[in-house]
């Protein structure tokens, strides 16, 4: 991803966070917001409750990987925030995708 499509600022993500509508998924809660971009932006944020730092980047590397696999089906001009929840990695790589491209179709509708 480009930096330009990642939510970076801890105020971007509190703004997104109080402010949005959210959907729940398996093991993470998708927050949806809208931003005044041609494009959309992601932020994932992934607690140190769920491991140390290889772990926690892990998760974030498998996230990622599934963004980048959906990339048709997002809605220009919104922000998504990813909250992982614990036992994220319990479930396996294709149940955290299949969630996922549900609740983007759930967005989507």
């Amino acid at each position: 991803m480009k930096k330009k499509f990642i939510v970076k600022k801890s105020s971007d993500f509190t703004k997104i966070i109080n402010n949005a509508n959210y959907y729940k998924g398996k093991s993470f809660v998708i927050y949806i917001k809208d931003n005044n971009l041609d494009y959309s932006r992601f932020g994932i944020s992934v607690s140190k409750k769920s491991g140390n730092a290889v772990v926690r980047n892990t998760i974030k590397r498998k996230m990622r990987s599934i963004i980048d696999d959906n990339k048709k089906n997002y809605q220009k001009n919104l922000d998504y925030i990813i909250i992982v929840k614990n036992g994220f990695l319990e479930h396996s790589f294709q149940e955290i995708k299949e969630s996922f491209e549900s609740i983007i179709d759930r967005i989507n509708r």
